[in-house]
């Protein structure tokens, strides 16, 4: 136990040398292999459960379960340095030799656990052999620290006990046994009292990295001014709400595969076209932006959305469109879908026909400024229509295939058509999920004559009509509508309801452009999207 108590301490040191050059030299983080492997093998509808149960807690407490993980597994490799050592498998012979072998063994068993951990991950070969390259240097440092450590307590522990076999009978050896595991268990204590709140604080800073409020530009705002002026809106009350048909940035969802955002260093990054194309080639970062541009505005939904969910969110993208990369790439005939690989190892394949559509986009610039890490710094595609997992960040590879193409998320059981269903919130009143992404918004008194609503959203279908119910949709009222920010954005929706007296139940549905009203089947997430009509009591 006193070797698994030293192996658990010097594995505390080792885990934050590794999180210290995680976060200021960057690189890879064995949590993070561990927490990613077991994102890949986790089923699509399990996922979008716990994702629908816990929302992002679901991904940091599988990463934080890794990291104890990774503890345990040091707290072993020292008791199985102990055992060696003890058995003469690993000759003991002085402080400097027994940290070297420790960090060896420590090393190799990291090394090979981590390798076996990357081949069973879902990512693209070339990802996982750069990773392991990078990781037989990356845990070089870690273990060194782990071996040192460990090499004091063992130390410890061989001298208190050789004095214990050394003593007369006529003294109590009992005595000394408690002494030197008493002196274990302070070193151990002052390496973890050292360790974990560097741990603390340094996971903190990874998982929930510091957001400034965006302000928007005087542009913009000036932008949504002029176009929160809309008949049936005038409202106080629905001020909040225009104020935010623009999602700040800080306020924007995110949703990925990865439990710490990764980060792309842009005057390295190249976006490399290749497959069936004539023309293949890369592009770097200034090059991209140096090309002609276009500003849109565009709403993103994860698939995993419930309804009145948060996980959806409106900004004003800047980019090329990705049709003028294809057609300088010259895509050859047999070409049918387009592949997007990521940094992260992220990959997910759109119909060739949508890469050509004029909304369709690679965008640097999100909201009047370059995107941020978070939502896929320094190029991600934007394209209409499709949720948000077809939309790809951290983009660093297109590829033209002849076939279709199944993504990350795919071979997890989610569609792959994932057109956007039509559906309809209500924001105002009530305490749905999606008034996390308004700022400022008010409790509204629901007694008398009161503004109820909300947003409707098709994709690029477009919103034709929203209608409210308070009798459980026995009778509909049709709401005002307010001008989309463009074809590709959610609307906003307004009706003035009699809520006098106590309880109402309010129930909200829509209809696309194309005369589809929504469904009021109940849908879960997987693998569809949700489907179903939003319904509060007040």
């Amino acid at each position: 136990m006193s070797f698994f108590v030293g192996g658990l301490a010097a594995g505390a040191i080792a885990v934050t040398v590794s999180l210290l050059l995680r976060l200021f030299v960057g690189g890879i983080f064995i949590p993070e292999i561990e927490s990613q492997t077991l994102f890949s093998l986790t089923p699509g509808q399990v996922e979008s459960q716990a994702v629908e149960r816990f929302g992002p807690l679901a991904k940091y407490s599988a990463f934080i379960g890794a990291v104890a993980a990774n503890l345990i597994l040091y707290g072993l490799i020292g008791l199985l340095v102990g055992l060696l050592q003890k058995k003469k498998r690993l000759p003991s012979k002085g402080y400097v030799l027994n940290a070297i072998q420790s960090s060896l063994v420590a090393y190799i068993i990291l090394l090979v656990i981590s390798a076996l951990l990357l081949a069973v991950t879902e990512t693209n070969v070339q990802v996982k052999l750069d990773s392991i390259r990078f990781l037989a240097i990356y845990l070089v440092p870690a273990n060194i620290a782990f071996g040192f450590t460990l090499s004091s307590f063992y130390e410890r522990i061989v001298l208190l006990r050789r004095s214990s076999i050394t003593v007369t009978k006529k003294e109590d050896t009992s005595k000394i046994e408690i002494d030197y595991k008493k002196r274990l268990l302070l070193r151990a204590g002052i390496a973890s009292a050292v360790a974990l709140p560097i741990l603390y604080f340094g996971l903190n800073s990874l998982l929930v990295p510091k957001k400034e409020i965006q302000q928007l530009s005087p542009s913009l705002s000036a932008l949504l001014r002029s176009k929160s002026k809309a008949p049936g809106f005038e409202d106080p009350k629905l001020g909040s709400l225009l104020e935010s048909e623009i999602t700040p940035t800080d306020l924007f969802y995110r949703i990925d595969k990865n439990p710490i955002v990764p980060e792309v260093n842009a005057q390295t990054w190249n976006l490399t076209m290749k497959g069936l194309v004539n023309k293949p080639f890369e592009i770097n970062y200034k090059e991209l932006r140096d090309m002609p541009s276009i500003e849109q505005f565009a709403t993103l939904e994860c698939v995993s959305n419930k309804i009145g969910g948060d996980l959806i969110s409106t900004a004003i993208w800047k980019g090329v469109r990705l049709k003028d990369l294809l057609e300088k790439a010259r895509v050859k005939p047999t070409a049918k879908y387009i592949v997007f690989r990521c940094f992260d190892g992220y990959d997910v394949g759109i119909p060739l026909e949508r890469g050509l559509l004029e909304g369709t986009i690679l965008a640097y610039d999100m909201n009047g400024a370059p995107l941020t890490s978070e939502h896929g710094y320094p190029v991600r595609a934007i394209v209409p229509g499709i949720y948000g997992m077809m939309n790809a960040k951290w983009m660093t590879e297109i590829e033209l295939v002849d076939k279709v193409y199944e993504g990350y998320w795919q071979r997890k059981g989610w569609s792959n058509i994932a057109k956007y269903n039509t559906h309809s919130f209500i924001i105002i009143p009530g305490n749905a999920p999606i008034r996390k992404r308004f700022r400022n918004l008010e409790v509204s008194n629901v007694n008398g004559t009161v503004p109820v609503a909300g947003m409707a959203f098709a994709g690029d279908r477009g919103i034709a009509k929203v209608e409210v119910s308070t009798d459980e949709g026995a009778t509909w009222k049709i709401a005002k509508i307010k001008d989309p920010l463009s074809q590709y954005t959610w609307v906003f929706w307004n009706a003035e309801l009699d809520l006098t007296g106590n309880n109402h139940k309010i129930v909200v549905r829509a209809t696309d452009k194309t005369g589809k009203i929504q469904t009021d089947q109940i849908q879960d997430p997987f693998p569809n999207g949700a489907t179903g009509y939003h319904t509060i009591d007040v």
